[in-house]
């Protein structure tokens, strides 16, 4: 961080920046193997619905289609 140039008028302001706490935080929880377990599949399921989308969603995305080739059926031939 950048020092203040001008004096500061309380010393514990000007000693803010160097303070450190002597207390150390509780140790985090370790995850459980159920709980692993349970972030992979969630992690997997939003994966494989984002690959399936896009599957599903290319052939409609595609650029060669033509609504010109429509199948018409004997009836409306007009025989």
């Amino acid at each position: 961080m950048f020092r203040r140039r001008e004096p500061v008028p309380f010393a514990f302001i000007a000693e803010a920046d160097k303070f450190r706490s002597n207390v150390t935080p509780p140790p985090r929880e370790r995850a459980t193997a159920s709980q692993i377990m349970g972030r992979a599949l969630i992690g997997l399921t939003v994966v494989a619905g984002l690959v399936g989308s896009l599957l599903f969603g290319m052939p409609a995305m595609s650029a060669d289609q033509s609504p010109a080739k429509t199948q018409q059926s004997e009836a409306s031939d007009g025989r």
